[in-house]
């Protein structure tokens, strides 16, 4: 394994993860406030998992999401 190659294309990867989450995340917020299904000012409970199955991981990332 070249650690170097490796370190950048995960970071490539998270880069990825992060940017295209907030998207989405903020999508579905913003048509959930439009819709009334919420009101804008909750916490909203979210979960992340993270798998790769070639190596046997899984991993789960509980939060929180403060609208206000």
């Amino acid at each position: 394994m070249k650690n170097d190659k490796f370190n950048m294309e995960m970071r490539k990867f998270l880069k990825k993860v992060g940017v295209t989450s907030q998207r989405e995340i903020e999508n579905a917020v913003n048509q959930a406030i439009a819709s009334g299904v919420i009101k804008g000012d909750e916490a909203l409970k979210a979960k992340m998992t993270l798998e790769i199955s070639e190596v046997g991981l899984t991993w789960v990332i509980d939060g929180n999401i403060a609208l206000e």
